[in-house]
């Protein structure tokens, strides 16, 4: 290909080893990696940049420049630059801080060490200072540095020397498929493929490889997972959009008062002001009436600009920064067994939190703790596990309850438990089908181990499955000690025992097993195999009738208990048929074609005929208070749907455990259709049954109110009361998320109490979450701890990623986090619903009191001419906002309950209204707004009446214009103070302080402005002396404070009053009772478990992915013994690759206490005649 270095697009990328002067030639990216947005020059220009992009800044910025103008300013400029300056400010302190944490996470990834290959020598060199073209070492356990091609140069070949390494490599240029690479490497005049298998990706770390080398293909932002990182959805809340629509309406209704004083001012000036034409010497620009009513139009907008809260949207994003760090620092969702508290990510959704109606929560290490236990066993159709006293009753196994004394096996794992003597004393009797059984659990696997020290066997599983099922084999004496691609060794009961491993037979979605063929010391040989008991049952012998009927009720039993079941079998092969099928396997293995189907026909064949040995039971045990959990937040209308990539059967048992799914349920409908058609029939019959033939004027509410969507049918109604469950299959949801069906899958999922979606892929999860939040107009929240989640949990409104077993992807794309679902109940009915309750409280009284305190200029146009004359002093119009009424209103915001967290949580259906919307809607603005505009008339014309006639104590006369702005401004700060003293229900002692304190600086600063001194320093600022000590020595005038402020009030107590007299909400009757029992806490009574009674099958067989067997034959993810008895080819050559897995924990979650009870359900709705009884 000839190569065009002028082109801006990279059609294939040209790679030499280790020859920087030749591969800079082409501008590759290098590795520095950079996610911040400013430095030190470029941070103010961007920001006041990105910052003026916003509405409300810009208009303050417009405003700005017109108050520079004489003619149509009547303000001084300094009465919106100081408010501006002071949103820029802080707005760039925060941007500031943000950008300075992420240079630090800059500054440690690019700093790391690398090994590179310089001149025949390795040197540490810095991430950021690796190139493209570089040879660099990698260790076990190290991060990879770049996307790299793996140079099939590692441990496995320490006689090559480094100088050996590859010339030339032509591959795809960079691109974000994580799962394909084509290339060509060119050496010593032969050409080899790459592909896939040969790359290690950015991120991920070498695992069970003591050392590698590797060529750099790309580095930097072109790596594939940097590719991958598209830009982070912002996710907005249903109050930030409301908000932005509102501040447009007050921006029009803004207008619409400055076109009617302007119209006035036309008029007034036509027909009255034209008679001053002689007296007052006008300049001859103003002489036209309609230009004059056009310069008072822009005057009237600088004077009520503050009707627009410039505030606004500083003083809520302070309000979630302090809900977030009430989030991090609550102690009752910190898991101290691995040092984990909860985390809130984003400051943006706190409130949103609040007004949850769709959970959709993964299963496996969400619900669960994805810790696998071997709890039982079926051998040869008897069961192990159970634990009878001496009447032969069974007995409940406690944590407290002394287990099996393993000491005869000094390999022994010493966190595993078992209970059941009787397993063990098989073991000892060398009952050969026992032994056989745990020698299958011992070789049949793909586990690597490490043993670090002599004896202390560490297990890297690909599953938590198998890691439990090698275990329990170790500890009943057939302990996996090593491998290498051709052998597997055991000590069985204390003697060495080395196996030939033979072949692999990989397990996949379809053949849901796997198998392995192993020659035993004795030359026999043995295909060992474990899967679904589903499968492995029509690959059994005829002869294995009664034993597979007599394993199948075992299994029943099991799988009615919730645990996850396997089927084990084994068989015993002829040498010259295996001859023959390991030459049909050699040539299906290098075809070009059709390689997988193949292989499968031929795996199919070599496992008919088996012999059932028995089946084994994994209990997933679910995370400490995950029932209670559900409980709780189903009271308080949240539906928690299951996405989970499980069977149906383990769904189902683990819906049951939980309390999800429970045998009294009217009706639980499974849809399993393969087909379109069959689906739609299936959701229309559950449809049918659950609101009767016929009915089908239920819609998804897409065009109603949500008040009306719970009223508007009396059959929905009727399906509140009763309960019904779906559960779906993949293939079938698949069909269902089709256009023509997603609509009736929606019906019938929302009338439905429990929706549990098994074996749904990663996307499917995404695509289940879009459909709700497209058809329902609710909040939506995902929670998984697991890479498979990320999809789900970036795609609701609301991500909650749970730091467990299966690394820490979903924690890095969630929004919040924490150690246990148990947790979500607290950050949803108490932090949730508290940020919800105290943005819409903050929210009502910041519009009430901004109109309150400018309108009053409205109506004093009226009556001055519309001449733009303030009411106020400049400095007071300057400081109400960010100095007289800031910090009350923030308090009340950051710390206002209306009840405490133990009601909260007592009385799950508070949540309710949260989830309606109903504590700041269009409705709500508008009756705070209407509240705000009475109060200014009120607090302009009781004053302007009384100044009318008004005299002094001395006879002289007091309706001088100062006068009168002090006695309005003055009541304005008292009513403000006593109306936000009105809406807090919770006082703190910075409430108090915030309160009172801010009516001491306003007199104080009242006091200042008018005095002596400061009219000695600032003459032409401060002009009218003693103004506030004249006016406000007047008894007159403190009774006329006095009736405003009580005419303002008084209506609103009386209507609040009323209202929750004889209308009272759920609040004001759980706010009473809280009243009435300070004294006695709260009542706890955990909630009864529902033990399930009815039995269902679990055909799961386990979850790790495909490719690990080819892997473990290959040979490159481990040491290589000098000698090998090898005799058959195990896999395609080219199929060789390290194990690399993705960073994570994998320490063994433990749970605790919740620490809250609750009652029970008959008591979850207070009555007012449960209150008068009281």
């Amino acid at each position: 290909t000839k190569l065009n270095f002028s082109s801006t697009v990279e059609e294939e990328r040209h790679v030499r080893a280790n020859d920087r002067d030749y591969n800079e030639r082409f501008s590759y990216a290098d590795n520095r990696i950079k996610t911040a947005k400013y430095n030190v020059f470029t941070f103010l220009p961007i920001n006041l940049f990105e910052q003026f992009q916003r509405f409300a800044n810009a208009y303050f910025l417009v405003l700005l420049i017109l108050q520079l103008i004489p003619e149509i300013s009547s303000l001084s400029w300094f009465t919106t630059i100081v408010p501006l300056v002071l949103v820029l400010a802080i707005t760039a302190v925060k941007d500031a801080t943000d950008d300075y944490f992420r240079h630090k996470s800059d500054q440690q990834v690019n700093t790391r060490q690398s090994q590179v290959l310089i001149k025949g020598k390795l040197q540490n060199e810095k991430w950021m200072n690796v190139r493209v073209g570089d040879i660099i070492k990698l260790e076990n356990n190290q991060f990879v540095a770049v996307t790299e091609h793996y140079l099939l140069l590692n441990e496995c070949q320490p006689h090559l020397p480094v100088t050996c390494l590859p010339g030339e490599v032509i591959c795809e240029p960079p691109n974000n498929k994580l799962d394909k690479f084509t290339g060509t490497l060119y050496w010593k005049d032969n050409k080899y493929p790459l592909d896939n298998e040969k790359m290690l990706l950015r991120g991920c770390v070498l695992r069970n490889t003591e050392w590698c080398f590797g060529l750099v293909i790309f580095a930097g932002l072109q790596t594939k997972l940097m590719q991958n990182c598209g830009r982070t959805k912002f996710k907005r809340t249903s109050i930030d959009k409301l908000m932005n629509t509102l501040v447009l309406w007050i921006f029009g209704f803004l207008i619409c008062m400055g076109i009617i004083l302007a119209i006035g001012n036309t008029i007034w000036e036509q027909k009255v002001g034209s008679n001053f034409w002689e007296y007052l010497q006008w300049k001859e620009l103003t002489i036209n009436v309609v230009f004059s009513g056009f310069l008072t139009f822009w005057s009237y907008v600088i004077i009520l600009n503050t009707v627009v809260p410039i505030s606004l949207y500083v003083s809520v994003e302070v309000l979630r920064l302090g809900h977030s760090y009430f989030i991090n620092w609550d102690r009752r969702i910190y898991y101290s067994l691995k040092d984990t508290p909860a985390e809130a990510r984003t400051t943006t959704l706190n409130e949103e939190l609040g007004q949850v109606e769709f959970i959709f929560s993964d299963k496996t290490g969400t619900l669960t703790q994805n810790i696998m236990v071997f709890n039982k066993c079926s051998i040869n159709g008897k069961t192990y596990g159970d634990v009878y006293d001496e009447f032969g009753r069974k007995v409940d196994i406690t944590e407290v309850m002394k287990p099996i004394d393993f000491s005869f096996n000094p390999l022994m794992d010493r966190k595993f438990r078992f209970h059941d003597s009787s397993l063990v004393e098989a073991i000892k009797l060398e009952e050969p089908l026992v032994q056989e059984f745990f020698r299958l659990l011992a070789l049949c696997h793909t586990v690597m181990p490490e043993e670090r020290n002599e004896g202390e066997l560490v297990y890297q599983a690909p599953s938590p499955d198998e890691g439990a099922l090698v275990t329990a084999a170790r500890n009943f004496g057939f302990v996996f000690r090593s491998r290498t691609p051709e052998t597997i060794t055991l000590y069985e009961m204390g003697h060495a025992v080395t196996y030939q491993l033979l072949a692999i037979l990989d397990f996949n979605n379809v053949r849901k097993r796997m198998s392995v063929i192993v020659r035993n010391p004795k030359g026999q040989l043995k295909l060992y195999s474990k899967g679904a008991d589903t499968i492995l049952f029509d690959r059994l012998d005829p002869s294995n009738e009664e034993l597979m009927f007599t394993t199948s009720e075992h299994l029943n039993e099991f799988a009615g208990e919730g645990l996850r079941t396997l089927a084990l079998a084994y068989k015993d092969l002829d040498e010259d048929v295996f001859d023959e099928w390991m030459k049909k396997l050699l040539f299906a293995s290098t075809a070009l074609e059709n390689r997988e189907e193949k292989l499968g026909a031929l795996y199919e064949e070599i496992e008919q005929g088996m012999m059932l040995l028995g089946a084994t039971a994994i209990e997933d045990k679910l995370q400490e208070g995950v029932p209670e959990t559900i409980a709780c937040l189903t009271l308080a209308n949240i539906k928690i749907w299951v996405l989970t990539g499980d069977k149906l059967e383990t769904a189902m048992n683990i819906g049951y455990s939980c309390n999800m799914l429970r045998d009294d349920m009217n009706e639980v409908f499974i849809i399993s259709g393969h087909t379109m058609l069959e689906v739609q029939q299936e959701l229309r019959m559950a449809k049918e049954r659950i609101m009767g033939p016929g009915k089908d004027k239920f819609s998804s509410g897409l065009d109603m109110e949500k008040t009306e969507l719970y009223s508007s049918d009396s059959v929905f109604e009727e399906t509140i009361i009763a309960e019904y469950a779906l559960i779906i299959n993949g293939h079938s949801l698949a069909h269902a998320l089709e256009a023509d069906l997603e609509q009736i899958l929606v019906d019938v999922a929302c009338l439905c109490k429990t929706v549990i979606c098994c074996r749904v892929t990663p996307l499917q999860k995404a695509l289940v979450v879009e459909l709700i939040k497209r058809h329902k107009r609710a909040v939506t929240l995902a929670i998984g701890d697991g890479a498979n989640d990320v999809s789900m949990i970036n795609t609701a409104h609301i991500g909650v990623g749970i730091s467990g077993q299966e690394g820490m992807q979903a924690v890095l794309a969630s929004d919040y986090s924490f150690a246990q679902f148990r947790y979500l109940q607290r950050l949803l009915l108490v932090h949730g619903r508290w940020s919800y309750y105290r943005m819409c409280n903050f929210l009502c009284y910041f519009f009430y009191k901004n109109f309150a305190f400018t309108l009053v200029h409205f109506w004093y146009g009226f009556l001055c001419g519309f001449s733009a004359q303030t009411v106020y002093d400049q400095w007071f119009i300057t400081l109400f906002n960010i100095v007289y009424t800031s910090l009350p209103v923030l308090a009340m915001g950051l710390f206002d309950q209306d009840v405490n967290e133990q009601y909260s949580l007592r009385y799950p259906n508070l949540y309710r209204p949260g989830q309606l919307n109903q504590l700041f809607n269009k409705r709500k603005f508008f009756t705070c707004t209407l509240q705000g505009v009475c109060t200014s008339f009120i607090l302009f014309f009781i004053p302007y009446g009384a100044f009318l006639t008004a005299v002094r104590d001395d006879g002289a006369h007091i309706s001088d214009q100062q006068a009168f702005a002090v006695t309005i401004a003055t009541t304005l700060v008292i009513v403000v103070s006593v109306q936000i003293g009105l809406d807090t229900n919770y006082w703190t002692a910075v409430n108090h302080f915030f309160i009172w304190g801010s009516l001491a600086v306003y007199f104080a600063i009242l006091f200042a402005m008018h005095s002596d001194g400061i009219f000695t320093i600032f003459p032409n600022q401060f002009p009218f002396i003693g103004t506030a000590r004249n006016s406000l020595n007047q008894k007159f005038v403190w009774l006329v404070i006095l009736l405003t402020t009580v005419v303002c009030i008084m209506p609103m107590v009386a209507v609040r009053f009323i209202k929750a007299d004889l209308y009272p909400t759920q609040t004001d009757k759980v706010r009473l009772l809280q009243q009435t029992s300070r004294r006695q806490g709260p009542q706890e009574q955990n909630l009864r478990r529902v033990r399930r009674t009815s039995s269902r099958r679990s055909a799961y067989a386990f979850a790790h992915q495909q490719g690990y067997g080819e892997l473990i034959t290959s040979g490159k993810n481990m040491k290589v013994p000098t000698s090998s008895t090898s005799t058959y080819p195990l896999s395609s050559p080219a199929r060789g690759t390290s194990l690399v897995k993705n960073s994570g924990t994998t320490d063994a979650a433990e749970t605790n206490s919740t620490g809250f009870g609750r009652e029970s359900d008959q008591n979850q709705e207070v009555t007012v005649e449960d209150l008068e009884a009281r």
